[in-house]
C-alpha cells in the first residue's frame, strides 16, 4: 500500500498541475479576449499576446512537474537561469521589433490616434515632417497616405517605435487640415493657355 501510495500521489499531483495550467491558460484567454473586444485590439496582435501567456504557464508547468519528479531545486534554477540568459540574448538581438510590437500595443491601448486621423509626424514642432491620413496600423508600421504630393495613392511606412520618439500632430476623422500643408495642384494648362497672347508686330520694310 505504502509503495503504491509513493507513485499514486505523484501522479495525482502531475494531474492537478496540468488541469489548473489548462484552466489559467482558459482564462487568461477569455480576459484577453474580452480586453480586445474592449479596447479593440487587431487579431494580429492576440496572437504573439496569447502565444506568451501560453509559453509562460507551459514552463511553469513543467518546472512543477519536474520538481515531483524528483529533480532537485539546483538543477531547475540551472535550467532556468540558462534559459533567461538566452532569451535575454535574443531580446536584446530582437530589440527594434520587439519595441514595434510594444509601441503597436500603446498605439491600440492608449489612442494617441485612429486610422482616418490626419497625423503630422515630427522631428520638432517647428520643422515640417511626414504628413498624411492615417489607413492603416500594423505590428510593425504606422501607414500613411501622404497628402504633401501630387500622386495620389502614395504611401508611408514609419515605424511605431519612431512615432513615441517624434512630435505628433493630429487632426481628428473629420477635420480640415490646413490648406497650406497639403499639396498645392500646379496651374492647368488650359489657365495658361487663357491668356492673351502678346499681340504680332507689323512687318517693316527699309
Amino acid at each position: 500500500m505504502q509503495d503504491w501510495l509513493e507513485v499514486a500521489i505523484p501522479v495525482l499531483q502531475m494531474l492537478l498541475i496540468i488541469v489548473v495550467a489548462w484552466v489559467l491558460h482558459r482564462l487568461f484567454r477569455r480576459l484577453i479576449k474580452r480586453a480586445s473586444d474592449h479596447y479593440e485590439f487587431p487579431h494580429e496582435l492576440l496572437m504573439p499576446i496569447n502565444a506568451v501567456v501560453r509559453w509562460l504557464i507551459i514552463a511553469g508547468s513543467l518546472l512543477l512537474i519536474l520538481e515531483r519528479l524528483g529533480v532537485s531545486a539546483s538543477v531547475l534554477w540551472s535550467a532556468f537561469t540558462g534559459f533567461a540568459t538566452v532569451g535575454a540574448v535574443a531580446f536584446f538581438a530582437a530589440w527594434s521589433v520587439l519595441s514595434n510590437l510594444f509601441c503597436a500595443f500603446l498605439i491600440f491601448t492608449v489612442g494617441p490616434f485612429r486610422v482616418g486621423d490626419h497625423i503630422e509626424v515630427l522631428d520638432t514642432a517647428e520643422k515640417p515632417g511626414a504628413l498624411g491620413r492615417v489607413v492603416d496600423i500594423n505590428l510593425l508600421y504606422t501607414t500613411l497616405e501622404d497628402a504633401t504630393v501630387a500622386e495620389p495613392g502614395t504611401l508611408i511606412q514609419i515605424p511605431n517605435s519612431l512615432i513615441f520618439q517624434r512630435v505628433v500632430r493630429r487632426w481628428r476623422m473629420g477635420t480640415p487640415v490646413p490648406a497650406d500643408k497639403l499639396h498645392q495642384p500646379a496651374p492647368a494648362a488650359n489657365d495658361a493657355a487663357s491668356e492673351p497672347s502678346p499681340a504680332p508686330k507689323s512687318a517693316t520694310f527699309p
